[in-house]
């Protein structure tokens, strides 16, 4: 092997080491006892300006963090569900709405239809905090406030998911359309046996993403939902102080497992949904 490639080879593990280390930092913190947590970060959690001193390997690894998240907490495990329920409504809705909007917008003409594509790239670009008072003022409106719905109604009707799945069914071949036509296929039957089937690529990769997306989700339900009992696991973490750094660790862990899950099994899937995001038409 050249030198040239041996650096190169190098220098991507170091920041593939770089980039799980934060990873690596919960794990062994979640396997330390709380005095050991204490001694490491002492003076983070005194307020004073020292430095952390941090090792890879637990001086006296113990489970009693886990014990005390998993056995003795169940506010986690209804924030948990909580979670399972705000995101699982989400991806519900996307897959009712935005996988007809997206396949209106690849197969049919219509007028205006690049301005109101426009229209939903912008929307997609601005951020929650542009629109947190108009969204607060519909959903009082609508009486939402304060329940799942406040969540599932803004992102059912998210305008990214639609952008990717777009450019899957702008990649099915007019060909293979005009051919289910011509055997007698209706607009339902190719969009049923053919449009969901060849861009389920599409599909997969805005589930992924969407996936990630509200799973960690902490602004909207800080905005819309006052009810502690409502809220989803991603506020969790903030409430835990710092004198209980051991069970903040553990839970971290636990939050970081389905999203990793739900990453490698969609994997393949999300790299064509970017690929394809990145093509211009």
């Amino acid at each position: 092997m050249k030198l040239g490639n041996k650096i190169i080879i190098a220098f991507l593990i170091l920041l593939a080491f770089i980039a799980c280390y934060p990873v690596l930092f919960l794990a062994v913190g979640s396997l330390m006892g709380k005095q050991e947590v204490r001694d490491a970060l002492g003076g983070i959690l005194s307020g004073g300006s020292e430095y952390v001193s941090w090792r890879f390997v637990p001086l006296y690894p113990t489970l009693a963090s886990w014990v005390e998240l998993l056995l003795d907490s169940p506010q986690f495990f209804v924030m948990f569900w909580n979670s399972v329920r705000l995101t699982a409504g989400v991806l519900l809705g996307q897959l009712i709405i935005a996988v007809p909007a997206a396949w209106g917008f690849a197969r049919y003409e219509f007028p205006l239809k690049r301005v109101l594509f426009m229209v939903y790239v912008i929307l997609m670009m601005m951020p929650f905090q542009v629109t947190m008072l108009s969204g607060y003022l519909v959903l009082s409106g609508l009486h939402l406030l304060d329940t799942y719905g406040s969540i599932w109604l803004p992102g059912i009707f998210s305008t990214f998911p639609v952008f990717i799945m777009y450019r899957f069914f702008r990649g099915i071949p007019g060909v293979v359309i005009e051919s289910a036509k011509l055997d007698g296929a209706g607009d339902l039957q190719i969009f049923f046996y053919l449009g969901l089937p060849l861009g389920s690529g599409g599909i997969v990769s805005a589930m992924v993403l969407g996936f990630l997306e509200y799973w960690n989700l902490i602004e909207q339900p800080l905005a819309y939902l006052k009810d502690p009992a409502l809220w989803p696991l991603s506020l969790y973490l903030p409430n835990i102080g710092l004198e209980e750094a051991g069970l903040a660790f553990c839970a971290s862990v636990t939050v970081l497992i389905p999203a990793l899950f739900v990453f490698f099994a969609g994997q393949d899937y999300l790299e064509q949904g970017i690929v394809a995001a990145a093509v211009k038409e």
